[in-house]
């Protein structure tokens, strides 16, 4: 039950004791919205995959928009509703959810869209040993990727926690303006993932090079450019998610100071791989970002926690992304990708790109 998944998770996070008893009150409910959201992914999906992208998008912001009014009425108690404090967060999010999902679901069967389902079609949700060998084999390695950066940062939030309620806090607001600041490198790795396979498709293999490098001094120029404007403005932006009285507000201005330049560094490491995938390279940035994010991470934090204490947690984030990046440049620059790898389709090398970054805000994947 999600009860006993919430009440187990939580220990291995190190939860700090003020706040255990919130987030298990949270979790308990959220736990429930995630077969529904899985299910729209999947129809979203599916639509956009038969030509139909403005579906997707109507019933997700009708989703936002539920989730938003619904949120302050449930925490504080407006009116008729109950209230339910920081699990009226988790129930605004899970009813919008599933909300979206039934008026989706009607929709697709009133409008008689292709992924309708009637009488003997049912039969077309048994899973086929074919086809699902062909979805499990293309999608093991994106799917085992976001598992380890997803794992990456429960570990990260579980030596975060350690350190206190207001480390916790600080760390939470950190990640709200990294979902931000990531952003621009996964577009820009996906644009060169795109244009990368098209090259390889067309047998240009020359081309690399200058798509790596046109992705790279962009990545450099607007993820630079983010960077020094946060931590200009580092503290209205974290007041928003803290509040001006808050005393997590100096640390979590001290972590964007140490931590959030690592994005740089972790841009370039996006566009390589961007790169390699188009010419079919899976594993090998599975295996970079696996080193980075645990032995090199966690072996920095530990070796030197002695010596920078609190610190070596936010400096271990920009050492993690400078292994990542030298990774990906050592085997970027060795030919044997580039003359055995072969090419994707655009579309899915900018699918498999999605599944690079930060664990930053991300509660379910993209719509």
């Amino acid at each position: 039950s999600s009860g006993l998944q919430a009440a187990a998770e939580l220990p291995f996070a190190a939860t700090p004791g003020e706040s255990y008893a919130l987030a298990l009150d949270y979790l308990r409910i959220i736990f429930v919205s995630i077969p529904g959201g899985m299910l729209t992914v999947m129809i979203a999906m599916g639509l956009r995959g038969a030509g139909d992208s403005k579906t997707p998008f109507l019933f997700m912001a009708l989703s936002v928009v539920l989730d938003v009014v619904l949120n302050p009425l449930l925490i504080s108690g407006y009116g008729p509703f109950p209230r339910m404090g920081i699990a009226g967060s988790a129930a605004s999010t899970a009813f919008a959810g599933y909300a979206s999902l039934l008026a989706l679901l009607a929709y697709v069967y009133a409008k008689d869209l292709p992924l309708r389902l009637r009488g003997a079609e049912i039969g077309y949700l048994i899973p086929r040993r074919a086809e699902l060998g062909y979805i499990v084999g293309k999608g093991l390695p994106m799917g085992a990727q976001m598992l380890l950066i997803s794992s990456a940062g429960i570990v990260i939030i579980g030596l975060v926690n350690r350190y206190g309620i207001n480390a916790a806090a600080a760390y939470g607001a950190s990640l709200q303006l990294w979902t931000y600041l990531q952003m621009p490198a996964m577009a820009i790795g996906a644009g060169a993932s795109a244009m990368a396979a098209q090259a390889i498709g067309a047998r240009l293999p020359e081309r690399l090079d200058a798509i790596s490098r046109a992705g790279i001094l962009i990545n450099l120029a607007m993820t630079g450019t983010m960077t020094a404007l946060l931590l200009l403005f580092d503290r209205p932006a974290l007041v928003l998610f803290l509040g001006p009285d808050s005393p997590a507000v100096p640390l979590a201005r001290h972590i964007q100071f140490l931590a959030s330049w690592s994005f740089i560094l972790f841009g370039v490491t996006i566009v390589l791989f961007g790169t390699m995938r188009a010419g079919g390279v899976v594993w090998v940035p599975l295996i970079a970002l696996g080193i980075a994010m645990f032995p090199a991470r966690l072996g920095f934090y530990y070796g030197l926690v002695g010596v920078l204490g609190q610190d070596a947690l936010w400096w271990c984030f920009s050492f993690g992304s400078l292994v990542s990046m030298l990774i990906a440049i050592w085997f970027y620059r060795r030919p044997g990708w580039r003359t055995q790898g072969r090419a994707i389709s655009p579309e899915r090398a900018t699918e498999a790109s999605h599944t690079d970054g930060e664990a930053a805000g991300r509660f379910k994947p993209e719509l």
